[in-house]
């Protein structure tokens, strides 16, 4: 099998593999159709698709796209609402016509029947929009929050498709970290600039017809005044996008430091180091240089705004100015003069509305394109795990010439590599911190792809099978397992989620973990949380959590179990009984153990020995010893350092 390249940008980085090894960056542009993750090539992107008006409406169609899909009902309640609203928003400058009319009449001697109509009639348009303002405000903040579960649903479906590689790499947490920081409060922004847009411009549209009704010359110099809005806006919008691709690593590095100083399992080492100083003073320093950049940022967009606004108000001037000489010139009636202040202020608003929501989509939208590329790349990532359905089990399983390097790295972590497994053994993988173990563990697992050689189920390419089919016929427990903050039950059920509610098989897996009684003596039994982020939860020593661990695999019921070092937290003692235990724990399942400990691997059928990414040494224990090499050697230096104190006991 060959090892694709990853999908949509960079591969791996800065992966701190178990076996020892660092590997740095080795990214590979992206195609033309998606930027790659590179921040200033996602921003020249950017720069490159807003230059026209058709990308506002693209933009529209996007956010009428994921609005709908979000809500339907929420959508067309909160949209008839805010034309609603325009449409009142028109009639109330005829209305305010014809109360100007009347008081004039009274004015002239008339009585004050005429009055009365239209002053209901403004009360009453008055008290409707106030109504639907309420309404549609509590309306547009649950499609906001839909719009963002609906955007949290799409992120978690790709970090769930993406590939092992790509948790490992510095540019996919940078993307990441933008997509949430930035595109997941964006839905917000965008949905308000959504319904500010079509609210100001059905509003701009009814005052227009207002205006034009009063004198047609009025409108042309008012609807200049949204001109220099709409250049500032934009402008601003660019700056912001640019700021915030600029500052995500900073922003990653700050709340890194934060959660160190803030962590649980972090407090313990930070005092006892006293790195509370010096933590403070690293994260005091990155925050002082992202609040000055903030600060200059933040100036030139006031600027822009302090610009844009009075050029938009020298235009309402002169439209006012030009009312004042139509008056003069008979053209206009006072009332129609009334009318026509109250419809230039609103008209006013209804454009500076119109503008802002269309900031609010181009800056919403700029973020949203960092989103659409980061969604894309699951059809890529799912693709590249299809293939034909898995069989649940093999009769041997076999790793032939195995070669893996990790990107950025020059050193193989894997170098022409064999193993055998057959159905019912238990093979042990020995060899010292960074000969390799875990990696060869990661690929039987179809968690990597190998660089080179291939892995066979009974002489089947495994390339060619579905591999989330193959990984539900494998149960792992890795050195650095999770301790999720849930409850017992959970923390045990996950291992086959499909069969969460079998408390009777969850309980049997705890019985043969080791950890039946611990769960039994807690204060909520299996409901406990196991974590004390929660109020009534608990936490277990790290013992306790491997047996947890242990459990969970258990729990999964697969053909294949890899334990990577599962009894480190063990004493030898109990390691060592835990690995006698194996074949009556597990069934007659095959089993892959990972230890550095050589001495509780004695009974394994066979023992494959890995020095520096090789493997040097095949065989059973005593052939191994037999043989005297590197084995025997690790054997003896480390028997002395176990065995020896435990039998004179």
């Amino acid at each position: 099998m060959t090892t694709p390249r990853h999908a949509r940008g960079g591969a791996s980085a800065g992966h701190g593999d178990d076996d020892g090894r660092r590997v740095a960056d080795d990214a590979t542009p992206g195609d033309d159709a998606t930027p790659s993750d590179d921040p200033v090539e996602l921003a020249a992107s950017a720069r490159r698709q807003r230059k026209s008006a058709g990308r506002l409406r693209a933009l529209v169609r996007h956010s009428i796209r994921l609005t709908w899909a979000a809500d339907r009902r929420a959508f067309v309640i909160t949209t008839v609402l805010q034309l609603f609203g325009a449409a009142v928003i028109a009639a109330q400058v005829l209305i305010v016509k014809s109360v100007l009319d009347a008081i004039l009449v009274v004015g002239d001697g008339g009585g004050v029947g005429p009055v009365v109509l239209p002053v209901v009639l403004l009360a009453a348009v008055t008290a409707l929009v106030a109504v639907s303002t309420a309404i549609q405000a509590n309306q547009q903040r649950l499609l906001s929050e839909l719009v963002l579960r609906s955007t949290w649903q799409q992120l978690l479906d790709v970090a769930g498709a993406v590939g092992l590689r790509a948790f490992e790499s510095p540019d996919f947490y940078d993307r990441l970290q933008r997509v949430q920081t930035n595109a997941l409060s964006r839905p917000y922004q965008l949905t308000q600039g959504l319904i500010g847009l079509a609210g100001g411009l059905a509003g701009c549209i009814g005052l227009s017809v207002a205006i034009v009704s009063f004198e047609p010359a009025l409108l042309p110099i008012l609807l200049l005044a949204g001109v220099p809005l709409f250049v500032s806006s934009r402008r601003e919008s660019r700056l912001e996008f640019d700021f915030a691709v600029a500052q995500t690593p900073r922003l990653r590095l700050r709340q890194y430091l934060g959660l160190v100083q803030t962590g649980r399992d972090e407090a313990k080492e930070v005092r006892a180091y006293g790195l509370t100083g010096a933590l403070r003073e690293r994260f005091d320093a990155v925050y002082t240089a992202y609040a000055d950049d903030l600060r200059t940022h933040l100036r030139r967009r006031t600027r822009l705004a302090v610009a844009g606004n009075l050029a938009s108000a020298a235009f309402l001037a002169a439209t006012l100015l030009a009312l004042v000489w139509l008056v003069g010139q008979g053209r206009v009636t006072l009332a129609e003069a009334g009318a026509a202040i109250v419809a230039i202020r609103l008209l006013a608003t209804q454009v500076g509305t119109l503008f802002k929501g269309a900031q609010q989509i181009f800056e919403s939208g700029l973020f949203l394109d960092d989103l659409a590329g980061f969604v894309a790349m699951r059809p890529e990532a799912e693709q590249a795990e299809a293939g034909a359905p898995a069989p649940p089990s093999f009769r041997t399983l076999r790793a032939d010439g195995l070669t893996f390097t990790y990107p950025g790295s020059t050193a193989p972590a894997l170098d022409d590599v064999s193993i055998r497994l057959n159905a019912g053994e238990i093979v042990a993988l020995v060899g010292e911190n960074g000969s390799g173990k875990t990696t060869l563990a990661k690929l039987l697992a179809t968690l990597y792809e190998p660089d080179g050689g291939a892995i066979h189920w009974d002489d089947v390419d495994v390339s060619t099978y579905s591999r989330p089919g193959l990984r539900r016929s494998v149960a792992v427990v890795f050195q650095d397992f999770v301790r999720y903050h849930l409850s017992a039950r959970e923390n045990i059920g996950l291992g086959d989620a499909d069969r969460m509610d079998d408390i009777d098989a969850i309980a049997a897996a705890a019985r043969r973990a080791g950890v039946a009684e611990v769960v039994h003596d807690l204060p909520h039994g299996w409901d406990t949380a196991l974590s004390k982020m929660f109020k009534g939860g608990r936490d277990l020593s790290l013992g306790q959590w491997q047996r947890v661990a242990l459990a969970r695999a258990f729990f999964r019921d697969a053909p294949f179990v890899i334990l990577d070092e599962p009894s480190a937290s063990l004493d030898p003692r109990a390691e060592h009984a835990l690995f006698q235990s194996l074949r009556d724990l597990l069934g007659g399942r095959t089993v892959l153990f990972i230890s550095h400990r050589f001495s509780t691997v004695r009974t394994a059928d066979r023992i494959y020995v890995l020095d520096g990414g090789r493997v040097t040494e095949q065989g059973s224990h005593d052939q191994l010893m037999a043989q005297d090499g590197h084995y025997a050697e690790l054997f003896r230096l480390q028997a002395a350092a176990y065995l020896a104190p435990e039998t004179s006991r």
